[in-house]
Order: C-alpha cells, then structure tokens, then sequence
C-alpha cells in the first residue's frame, strides 16, 4: 500500500504541473468535477472536519456573477476558463460533525464551542482546497489557483454574505494552453526553507 509513486505519478502532480493562466476550448464534465470532490474528500482535515465548501462555475451566466469580483488582471484567464471553482470554508462546520466523527460524538460541542473556530475552518479549508488542485491534476486537468479578487463581494454574491460560508480562493480548471506558459520561476532550496534538528 506505501509504495512510492512512480516518477510518471510525481511529473503529474508535481514536477511538470503548471499553474495554467490560458485555457484550450476544451470542456470539463460534470463527471470530472465528481472524481475530483471524490478524491480530495479523502484528503485528511483535523478530526475529519472536511470545512471545504466548493462551487464549480461551468456556465456562461455563473461567470457573469463572478465578474464583478475579479480583479482586471484575473478576468481573460477565469472568463476563458472552463470552470472555475470557488473554494470557501464553512464556519459552521462543526453542525456535520456527528456523520464525519461518529467515534466521537463530543466533537461538535468542542468545535461549536472553540473561540478561534474561523481560523481553523479557514486552516483545514485550505489543506482541502491543496488536495483539490492534487485531485485535479491526477484526473488530467489543469489547474490555474488564485487570489486577486473582492472576497467580499463574492461571498455577497454566493455565500449569503460571508455568515456562514466564507470564500478562500478561486481555481480555474480546464485543459491549460502549454504554448502560454511562462518558464517556471525559481523555488526555494531545501537548506532556505527547511530544518533538520
């Protein structure tokens, strides 16, 4: 079972990934979409709390009511693409708690009840939406993830206003454009970034 993936595995998810900013006319299924939440779902959050709340634009008109939170920079490349997926964190989480934690009915009290509960949805929304982009790309696409956009005025627009549901980040998906891409910027080495005590 803990096997290492093979190199054609690491190229996929890693090595020859890209983040994507010019999309080919290809579509995306709602089946896609499918194997995609099928496969980050399995990503582990903190007490299976699984905060992730995502919604898949796919259609012209969902597009539109996106627009007005795009920064100018971001609005070619997500208007282009074939989806776009809000990724948002729910900050009530916790009322799920008795189906994702049945082992340990206590779970939702302590989450109901914990004082920095936004930061903690916000934390484990965020590993699921890096499990998202790892599911995308293992089921082929592409992915283009971003910031550069009025949180507000989309959680307005799609949340009820932020109460519950609050927006992370916007990741466009489709089948990306290699004769677009840039040459890959630089990464921090090992001995930059990382300790070893």
């Amino acid at each position: 079972m803990n096997q290492p993936l093979n190199d054609d595995a690491l190229d996929v998810l890693f090595r020859k990934a890209r983040t994507h900013r010019a999309w080919l006319d290809q579509p995306v299924s709602d089946e896609i979409l499918h194997q995609i939440y099928e496969l980050m779902k399995l990503g582990p959050t903190s007490a299976n709390c699984s905060p992730a709340r995502i919604v898949f634009l796919r259609t012209p008109e969902a597009k539109q009511r996106l627009l007005p939170a795009l920064s100018p920079g971001n609005v070619g490349k997500t208007m282009s693409a074939p989806v776009t997926a809000i990724v948002a964190y729910d900050l009530k989480f916790y009322e799920k708690l008795t189906k994702l934690s049945p082992h340990n009915p206590g779970m939702r009290d302590i989450f109901a009840n914990m004082p920095d509960v936004a930061e903690h949805a916000f934390r484990n929304g965020s590993l699921q939406g890096g499990y998202l982009i790892l599911a995308a790309r293992a089921v082929g696409l592409d992915c283009g993830p971003m910031s550069g956009f009025d949180n507000a005025k989309v959680d307005q627009e799609f949340f009820s206003g932020g109460v519950q549901i609050r927006s992370n980040f916007l990741c466009n998906l489709g089948y990306g454009d290699p004769s677009k891409l840039l040459p890959r910027a630089p990464r921090l080495d090992f001995d930059e970034v990382c300790q070893l005590l």
